[in-house]
């Protein structure tokens, strides 16, 4: 009765879940889906030096964004291993002759091994992107006035011409890491 939460959605249905989720939250709650204000809401609990932009409640405003991203953590949780499809990950020949040239040649699990594994992640590179990425991507967020799911989700559709021209950045700086930076780092 349940298999159909072990086995990948089709897009034209989490697709249509994924767009309906934005006006419902919108017109039930008047709530943007999103979360990168979250980091705002952590630094606005600890505000060690009594910045003005963090002096407001938190607790107030940032309950809807902190019951958000547990939700996603626990469904991320759910659909990783609860209902973990059994299936190996289905590449295209294309794709994992790409990633074998730039050295990743274990192709078990959600993410590459070679990438992701504890090991790689402790290295000095992988805490360089790590901790460096993980400052661009939230500075970034901030600056930009709203994450990926963001901009990309509720600002298209609330057709903010800010939200198209963050959009069209964040896809320009995936493909730069995806072409120019990535084969340096992997290199």
């Amino acid at each position: 009765m349940l298999d159909f939460l072990y086995q990948p959605w089709p897009w034209y249905v989490a697709g249509p879940i994924i767009g309906l989720t934005v006006p419902i939250l919108l017109l039930l709650g008047g709530k943007m889906f999103g979360v990168s204000a979250n980091l705002r809401h952590a630094c606005a609990a600890c505000n060690f030096g009594n910045v003005e932009f963090f002096n407001y409640d938190w607790k107030k405003a940032g309950k809807w964004n902190f019951t958000f991203l547990i939700g996603t953590v626990v469904g991320g949780f759910l659909g990783g291993y609860v209902f973990a499809n059994p299936e190996p990950i289905q590449l295209a020949a294309s794709t994992i002759t790409d990633l074998q040239a730039l050295g990743i040649q274990d192709f078990n699990g959600l993410v590459p091994n070679d990438l992701f594994a504890w090991d790689m992640l402790g290295s000095g590179v992988g805490l360089t992107v790590l901790v460096l990425g993980g400052f661009l991507v939230g500075f970034g967020a901030r600056y930009a006035g709203g994450c990926t799911s963001g901009h990309a989700i509720s600002g298209l559709s609330d057709l903010q011409l800010a939200s198209l021209i963050a959009v069209i950045g964040f896809f320009i700086g995936g493909l730069i890491m995806t072409f120019f930076i990535y084969p340096i780092i992997l290199g």
